[in-house]
């Protein structure tokens, strides 16, 4: 993983809101939730749930996925396993 990738999804992270949703997404497991059950988990406004999710995609950290109506995001463990590898090699490296 280069740099910019980590600081782009860690600046994501970095939102109060973005992180409850990943957060809520990886307790989730890898079978995700549908939109409607964030949003009735946080008590988002659907804009502002949108706005968020398209941010955490943005980055590779979510995925979306249309089932017929139910719009369902799933967290991307690869992308979340890449990014704690990095900080663990890259900014441990040295410490004890």
């Amino acid at each position: 993983m280069k740099v910019e990738q980590a600081a782009a999804q860690l600046a994501e992270l970095g939102h109060t809101t973005r992180l409850k949703i990943y957060r809520t997404l990886v307790r989730a497991g890898r079978e995700g939730l549908a939109v409607s059950a964030i949003q009735q988990k946080l008590d988002i406004p659907g804009s502002t749930l949108s706005h968020h999710i398209s941010r955490l995609m943005k980055v590779g950290l979510v995925k979306q996925i249309r089932e017929g109506r139910v719009l369902r995001c799933e967290a991307q463990y690869k992308e979340l396993d890449s990014l704690i590898e990095f900080l663990s090699e890259e900014c441990c490296q040295g410490t004890n």
